[in-house]
């Protein structure tokens, strides 16, 4: 939801919808932030603000995701995690880790593009959450990274490397320069953002989980360590549970501010922004790390002292605070609806795969022609490549869109969905006597295929309009109207005069592992011969109702 800039004050969340991992930089006047984009195409989207608080998407970096035959199919926890965005030599750098590949680069000129294919920098298993530094003072070139112990075993400390000025390959095997199982109390150590300031190494870093975790700070006079820690922000009383890995960034006038983000369920990891400033005391904790024993204790207490960031309300996340110092921007946030010119999805709209050729028709009108695909998963949208998507809203909100079932074969079917482990959706199929019927089905976690929510209902003319009613809780509520009102008293729902009625029982949202849950929009088939049919979306629309009722 946009902010209104008449207001002296803004509100948290500043993006409320999953936009997970987020990293910031500005350059001049403006702010950019990227995202984890993880298995779905096109990834590492690319959002722009003149004020810290609205946003748009203007692009992504990545257009497809490499090698393309692993991302054929769904792939909701592989893929491009915790990218770093910096500006560096005039150009535009975002370094991320695959877990299953290693450490790759992007770079471009401009931040809308045109963006260099995908570089791999350091080959391996487990290797997440990387950033880089160029350092200005001495001409020297670092990145630290995370481990993810699924892939490799390790996790809970941070590796950093010299890397070559140009950010294409590491110059050497690298060190453990912070080992989380050395501090008390530390574990899930991730997320590092590695910056230069007075004099300083910093490394901003999350640890304790996504859900229940912390910020802290890491120091130190030289790259390789020793460091010091302190834990900069917490949950302490607030509703912010486990305030969680962003970036630091400066305005012009000098003030500094923190994004980070807050794991809510099935709304995904949505962005706050935090006042920061640096003074804060010195921590007491001992330092771990040195560049002859990395990961070692150093044997004594570390350089204590002033200069240490405070943020939020010393070290608590701000539900609402003063507007940070920039000129006024109107209102703005991520586009949500949609007419599809020429049968174009707008940027918000990705893939839960590499896109194949033939999935969307081109044309001349509004309005998204999908090609109804043949597959053997039919049985559970879950495992589609061909579902597009785009983020679930983190306010109670109502969603629409107009639906035709063009000429098919029986079995072709078409609709709206609400997707994550679990997943519901409403919309038209083609039986095999060539009538088209309004269906609507679900999925439970545990369950590997689809079942009714509701009896067929006659959808004359082949057309409807789709609702969802998103409440508190992502608690789903779906309807439709297919303009008919001859069969009204038979669907036993109390709709009594046509329009919208209501269908099957709430639904309960839930994400995806790392991904919070998705609206989509699909059009499929049943395995067979020959060109299954089409189906036409129109008037794709999102409105949000002002009160949050959960928050």
């Amino acid at each position: 939801m946009s902010a209104d800039p008449a207001e002296p004050v803004y509100r948290n969340p500043v993006l409320d919808a999953d936009w997970s991992d987020p990293d910031v930089i500005r350059v001049g006047d403006d702010f950019y932030l990227t995202a984890s984009s993880f298995g779905r195409v096109p990834g590492l989207p690319l959002l722009h603000s003149r004020d810290l608080v609205n946003w748009t998407l203007v692009g992504h970096a990545l257009q497809r995701l490499e090698p393309e035959s692993e991302f054929a199919a769904p792939r909701h926890d592989c893929g491009v995690w915790a990218p770093s965005l910096r500006h560096h030599d005039g150009r535009f750098w975002i370094f991320w880790g695959d877990p299953d590949r290693g450490v790759f680069q992007v770079n471009a000129p401009e931040i809308r593009g045109p963006w260099t294919r995908p570089h791999l920098v350091k080959a391996g298993k487990g290797l997440i959450d990387p950033c880089p530094l160029w350092d200005d003072e001495t001409g020297e070139a670092y990145l630290v990274h995370a481990w993810a112990k699924s892939r490799s075993g390790v996790k809970n400390r941070l590796t950093g490397h010299r890397m070559h000025p140009h950010g294409t390959e590491l110059l050497d095997e690298g060190k453990v320069i912070v080992d989380g199982d050395r501090i008390p109390g530390w574990f899930t150590l991730e997320g590092p953002k590695l910056y230069r300031h007075d004099g300083w190494f910093w490394i901003f870093a999350p640890a304790g989980g996504v859900e229940t975790g912390w910020q802290g700070a890491f120091r130190s006079r030289a790259f390789f360590g020793p460091y010091e820690e302190k834990v900069v922000l917490e949950q302490k009383d607030t509703d912010v549970n486990g305030p969680h890995q962003g970036g630091w960034v400066r305005t012009p006038s000098g003030e500094d501010w923190f994004l980070h983000f807050q794991q809510r369920g099935a709304y995904g990891r949505v962005v706050h922004l935090q006042p920061m400033r640096w003074g804060g005391g010195g921590s007491t904790s001992r330092s771990w790390g040195s560049p002859r024993s990395s990961g070692a204790e150093s044997g004594g207490e570390a350089e204590s002292g002033g200069g240490w960031p405070v943020i939020g309300d010393d070290g608590a996340p701000v539900a609402e605070h003063r507007r940070p110092d920039l000129p006024p921007q109107p209102p703005a946030a991520p586009a949500t609806d949609d007419d599809f010119p020429g049968g174009r999805p707008g940027r918000q709209w990705q893939w839960t795969a590499n896109p194949r050729d033939g999935w969307a028709t081109h044309h001349s009108a509004d309005g998204l022609r999908l090609t109804c695909v043949r597959t053997p998963d039919a049985h559970d949208l879950r495992a589609l490549p061909n579902v597009l998507t785009q983020r679930l809203p983190g306010t109670p909100c109502t969603v629409e869109v107009d639906l035709r079932l063009d000429d098919g074969e029986p079995g072709a079917r078409a609709g709206l969905a609400v997707l994550g482990d679990a997943y519901s959706w409403i919309g038209l199929q083609r039986g095999p006597d060539g009538t088209v019927r309004l269906v609507h089905r679900f999925a439970e976690t545990v369950a590997d295929q689809e079942r009714d929510a509701a009896p067929a209902r006659p959808a004359p003319g082949g057309r409807a309009r789709l609702r969802v009613d998103i409440d508190a809780g992502a608690r789903c509520r779906f309807s439709y109207d297919t303009g008919d009102t001859a069969n009204t008293a038979d669907t036993g729902d109390g709709a009594g005069q046509g329009g919208f009625r209501p269908s099957g029982q709430v639904f309960a949202a839930t994400p995806w592992r790392w991904v919070g849950a998705l609206l989509g929009l699909v059009a499929l088939a049943p395995t067979g011969q020959g060109h299954a049919g089409t189906a036409t979306f129109t008037q794709f629309r999102i409105r949000i109702q002002e009160k949050r009722a959960d928050r």
